[in-house]
């Protein structure tokens, strides 16, 4: 299956967004997994994960405040960002995605970590941090999560998205992220989220996650979420829910993950307000605030 680098220009001049990154080895045919690695002032490790169909640009607005209580690592999965992407949807399953984030963390030997995910990020991430590797998690942050395990319907606000998604002749990537977003993205932001993507072929990764989300028991992924929602009564490490309030797709989530998470009623019930489903992109500042007195807390 081929494979195919984003050229290096496309990155330069990236407003908030210019800090050294690398890469990793995360398949057995050589994709590279790309990720900044940002030194901070304190002792806490945080991993932040993307979802569709952003990359680890998502979270500038967070890094500076996040990095004044330690590391902040942001990788960006296979098919998006700086990393390698297959041009065949076909190529991108599941497990695909949930392997090559778990080679990416024991490549790194992250230990301690803050995981701060939202979307796709909490799909692959809390199966992991919860029921893979709950020694390498200090701390979860659930950001306009979701439990995908088939038990619980998707809106059909997220059917609509899907099939626009699939539908598409050329997926224009910008106007997707300033769709799910209460303000209005500027002309650098728009440019820094379609940096990844020179051409059609090189969106193959965000043309296949929308169909791969878990709708019913039977597809593959619901299963670890299956066991997630079993493992996530258990959990007893500090959990923080914090969704904004003005994203449909995931809201019906929120009361589910505090209702199911023994933990996350011990802390405060917030939204982070005037934010749609990119609550990093409308509100990070206000998100990393909340995060970080979340870890101080603990």
């Amino acid at each position: 299956m081929a494979l195919v680098s984003t050229p290096a220009e496309r990155f330069e001049d990236l407003q908030e967004y210019d800090y050294p990154h690398d890469s990793v080895t995360v398949t057995d045919d050589g994709a590279e997994m790309a990720y900044v690695d940002v030194d901070g002032s304190g002792e806490e490790t945080f991993l932040c994960l993307h979802g569709e169909p952003t990359w680890g640009f998502l979270y500038r607005k967070m890094i500076p405040d996040l990095r004044t209580r330690g590391r902040v690592v942001v990788p960006d999965f296979v098919g998006f960002g700086r990393s390698d992407k297959y041009t065949d949807i076909d190529a991108y399953g599941f497990e695909t995605h949930y392997e090559t984030l778990q080679r990416f963390v024991e490549a790194l030997d992250l230990e301690g970590v803050t995981l701060v995910c939202q979307d796709w990020g909490s799909i692959l991430g809390l199966p992991y941090a919860v029921s893979e590797a709950p020694e390498r998690f200090d701390r979860i942050v659930a950001m306009n999560a979701l439990l995908t395990d088939g038990e619980t319907e998707l809106i059909e606000t997220w059917h609509r998205f899907k099939e626009m998604v699939v539908n598409a002749d050329d997926l224009d990537i910008a106007r997707v992220i300033d769709g799910g977003c209460v303000s209005d993205l500027s002309a650098a932001a728009k440019a820094g989220y379609s940096a990844p993507f020179p051409d059609d072929a090189s969106k193959a990764g965000a043309y296949a996650w929308p169909p791969m989300v878990p709708q019913d028991p039977d597809m593959p992924g619901a299963d670890r979420h299956a066991r997630l929602r079993e493992d996530l009564r258990e959990w007893e490490k500090p959990f923080f829910v914090l969704f904004s309030d003005s994203d449909p797709m995931t809201e019906q989530y929120r009361d589910l993950f505090r209702e199911l998470v023994p933990t996350a009623d011990d802390e405060p019930d917030v939204w982070i307000e005037d934010a749609g489903h990119f609550l990093q992109e409308d509100a990070g500042e206000a998100c990393a605030e909340q995060i970080v007195e979340f870890v101080d807390r603990h």
